[in-house]
């Protein structure tokens, strides 16, 4: 099962679209069907990111940002099975300090999950720790922060296979995609 994570989109607000290099690759994805799920940490802004995403895959799940004006309300957390993993997704601006491994550890905890994606600082993240997984895809448009400028657009593919999951992060960096991994194996 492949899923794609990302989120922090903020078009038109803080950026115009999503990268050509990353749209073009994952028109491919859509042609191919490869991808059967995504998980959206929210602040897609408007409606259009929303159905460009529906249009890359049907199985769409994502969460209330701060800058969301969509019209109908997104939760502010999904918690949702995905293969032998539980993952819990959540927008990120709820934890104090923000991004912080312990406050992260409480929303881990109070849903329950096996991985927790969430996002708000625009910075790719992947941590595991106490047998957990927390991963945050950074923003996918590179959208700037009160404290960053320019971050690094990038988004994640995980590939879900039994109690692995391979974390796949692009990042469009001199404007080239470079590709790194991740793998975290679930606790029996």
């Amino acid at each position: 099962m492949l899923v794609m994570v990302l989120g922090d989109v903020h078009i038109p607000q803080r950026a115009a679209d999503i990268p050509a290099k990353f749209k073009k690759m994952l028109a491919k994805a859509r042609e191919d069907g490869k991808i059967t799920s995504i998980l959206c940490t929210g602040n897609l802004c408007n409606k259009d990111t929303y159905d460009f995403l529906k249009e890359l895959c049907s199985d769409v799940h994502c969460v209330q940002g701060e800058f969301d004006e969509i019209e109908k309300r997104l939760p502010e957390y999904d918690v949702m099975k995905m293969g032998d993993f539980k993952i819990g997704l959540i927008h990120g601006h709820q934890v104090t300090p923000w991004g912080d491994m312990e406050a992260l550890g409480q929303w881990q905890r109070k849903l329950d999950c096996d991985i927790l994606v969430s996002g708000f600082t625009h910075e790719f993240k992947a941590e595991a720790l106490n047998g957990k997984f927390f991963i945050n895809p950074g923003s996918i448009t590179g959208a700037f922060t009160p404290t960053e400028m320019e971050p690094t657009p990038s988004f994640v593919l995980m590939d879900i296979s039994g109690t692995t999951c391979t974390n796949f992060i692009y990042q469009l960096k001199g404007g080239e995609i470079k590709v790194t991994k991740t793998v975290f194996t679930k606790d029996e």
